[in-house]
C-alpha cells in the first residue's frame, strides 16, 4: 500500500502475476478473479488515498473465492492499523559484496 498526498479520497489498486504462475490463461483468469475481488471489498475496507497492489502466488487459481476475499479483508485492516507482513524471505539472495 502506497500512500499518496494530496488525493486523499481515491482507492486505487493494481494487479501483478508473473510468468511463474503459469501460462497466459491462468495469469488472466487470476487476475480477473483479483479484479473482481477489489471491486468488491476495497470501496468498504480499503485505505483512502492509498494505492492497493495485489501479488499474484502460485496458489492463487485454486484458492477459493471466499477464503481470497476472507485473507484480502484481514490484510486490509492490518494495514489500515500501519502494519504489514513479515517480509518475506527472496529467492536466491546474495550476500553483499566484498571490498
Amino acid at each position: 500500500m502506497l500512500r499518496r498526498p494530496g488525493d486523499a479520497g481515491a482507492l486505487r489498486f493494481g494487479v501483478t502475476v508473473t510468468k511463474k504462475i503459469g501460462n497466459a490463461v491462468m495469469r488472466n483468469r487470476m487476475k480477473r478473479r483479483f479484479r473482481a475481488l477489489l471491486r468488491e471489498v476495497l470501496p468498504q475496507q480499503g485505505v483512502p488515498g492509498a494505492d492497493h497492489v495485489l501479488i499474484g502466488r502460485d496458489t492463487g487459481i485454486e484458492r477459493d473465492f471466499a477464503l481470497l476475499r476472507q485473507e484480502l479483508s484481514g490484510a486490509l485492516a492490518r494495514a489500515a492499523a500501519g502494519k504489514g507482513d513479515a517480509p518475506r524471505k527472496g529467492r536466491g539472495h546474495r550476500p553483499p559484496p566484498r571490498k
